[in-house]
């Protein structure tokens, strides 16, 4: 199962408590020369709570590069 997939069957909203969410990824453009050029190489995860629309904001890099991605998601999500 993918981190993106096991973000969305395992997030639990912060502020509504509910279960469950949409994952999209987007690209941002950073600073300087990649600005410029409209460089966009800075990739997040957006997890957005199929309740109320809360958004959080991952970093998919620091997640994948996790030896066990399941494990930070425990982490994050508690179990």
């Amino acid at each position: 199962m993918s981190i993106d997939e096991q973000l969305a069957e395992r997030f639990v909203c912060c502020k509504c408590n509910q279960q469950g969410a949409y994952v999209k990824r987007f690209s941002a453009i950073g600073t300087g020369l990649s600005k410029l050029l409209d460089i966009q190489h800075n990739v997040f995860i957006a997890t957005s709570c199929s309740s109320c629309g809360y958004t959080e904001i991952y970093n998919p890099d620091i997640l994948e590069s996790r030896s066990h991605a399941t494990d930070v998601l425990d982490l994050l999500f508690g179990g």
